[in-house]
């Protein structure tokens, strides 16, 4: 990992990096665009046919494999999972849907006038998709995260794709009581959940991470569908003054080790914690070849002239992950995608465990929002309900906006109303 000072004559050498990473996101995807639509443009115009050429081009598809995977293959692989595996898929499942419970938003009525009732009414999406990586690594705590918060939310068609998906995610798409599931993955998959093809409809929504070319394609079917957000290549940002050395370079590391494009940060006013940061993960990278690539290429420690200048070079990099020394810190975090706060939160257990979940913005997308959550497979419907005499109240005041605006038709819709019956 560099060392970047940001003050004194490296000063304009930190604002370019910062400035090089704030870009990072929207370059990257830019890049693989047109080999993204080409792809996607191929299996809405072939179907199944090109759907299926492509999987066995990029996903390891065999000529006479079947696209969905059935229920027996699901529970097969729960029953071959290790028991202590099967405990903690369990004790995952439960802190992720208590978690998506809490929060889901409540209906209510309130009368702001009397006689004008409004409001709201929660309804799940129809049907939704979720993207479980499989490339490099088998990820059955992602179908959990993506999965449960949708039954949650009560959407009745919850549709899985992953490519050459693992015993460990069959496993797990078991235990969440998921019935359709494709060997599916890349452009072509999220192509196929958005515009649909002879065997697949197309879903309402399309949630979950994936790499540039998932995220490219994500952004490019939110034309056609909903899409939760970019969730890219891994992002990690630790702002420490006090913590753990050897932890806070553990955690740079296992964020690391997901992908070569991981942007893996630390920001401190400490240059003796900078330093020691700095070497820790060098060593600790040292036989794991992915981190090692990923903390070479962007591994960066951003050693600041101040706390407060920590403060906000953090808020301008919106990271993904970001975990910080105490409960106090939480004052000044602005953007982020989830936060870890302290030397025992290591950020590896919100990847898992903790019911918070790990579908998190990437590319400064946490300036605007946060994770996965519940309310993103719900509608908030507003209500308003009118008597007569709510009518006659606020009726004059909507037909003086109205012929403000020079919209005479809305106005006459109001005063038809009111020379309307009794309620």
């Amino acid at each position: 990992m560099k060392i970047v000072r940001t003050t004194g004559r490296n000063a304009n050498t930190a604002e370019a990096l910062l400035k090089q990473l704030e870009r990072c996101g929207a370059v990257k995807t830019a890049e693989v665009e047109p080999i993204v639509r080409k792809i996607m443009q191929a299996v809405r115009k072939d179907g199944d046919r090109g759907l299926r050429k492509l999987a066995e081009k990029f996903d390891g598809l065999q000529p006479k494999q079947a696209l969905r995977v059935s229920p027996d293959e699901m529970r097969a692989a729960w029953d071959a999972t290790t028991l202590e595996l099967q405990d903690a898929m369990r004790t995952a499942a439960e802190n992720i849907r208590r978690f998506a419970e809490q929060q889901k938003p409540d209906e209510w009525f309130t009368e702001n006038t009397p006689g004008v009732t409004v409001g709201q009414i929660v309804r799940p999406l129809e049907s939704v998709g979720c993207y479980v990586p499989g490339g490099r690594f088998p990820l059955p705590s992602t179908l959990l995260m993506t999965t449960i918060p949708a039954q949650v939310a009560g959407v009745t068609r919850i549709v899985v794709v992953s490519p050459k998906p693992a015993r460990e995610t069959l496993a797990a798409a078991h235990l969440a009581g998921v019935t359709e599931m494709y060997r599916l993955g890349g452009a072509q998959a999220v192509a196929a959940l958005a515009y649909g093809t002879e065997s697949i409809r197309p879903v309402d929504k399309i949630v979950g991470p994936g790499n540039l070319y998932v995220t490219a394609a994500k952004v490019i079917a939110s034309t056609e569908c909903g899409i939760d957000m970019p969730a890219g290549p891994t992002e990690i940002v630790v702002t420490s003054e006090k913590g753990s050395a050897e932890g806070i370079a553990a955690d740079l590391v296992a964020q690391a080790e997901h992908d070569p494009e991981t942007l893996a940060v630390l920001v401190t006013a400490n240059e003796k914690l900078a330093k020691q940061v700095a070497g820790l993960a060098k060593s600790q990278a040292k036989h794991n070849a992915l981190a090692k690539v990923s903390l070479n290429a962007r591994g960066t420690v951003f050693l600041c002239g101040s706390v407060e200048e920590t403060h906000a070079i953090t808020n301008r990099l919106a990271p993904e992950h970001l975990t910080v020394d105490a409960p106090s810190d939480l004052l000044w975090v602005r953007n982020a995608g989830s936060v870890f706060v302290g030397n025992f939160a290591p950020q590896s257990m919100g990847d898992y465990i903790s019911g918070p979940n790990h579908v998190l913005p990437t590319g400064r997308v946490g300036r605007v929002r946060g994770g996965l959550a519940v309310t993103d497979f719900l509608k908030v419907i507003t209500v308003q309900d009118y008597t007569a005499a709510g009518l006659q109240t606020l009726g004059p005041k909507a037909i003086a906006l109205a012929m403000a605006e020079g919209l005479t038709a809305h106005a006459g819709s109001v005063r038809v109303r009111m020379k309307g019956g009794k309620r």
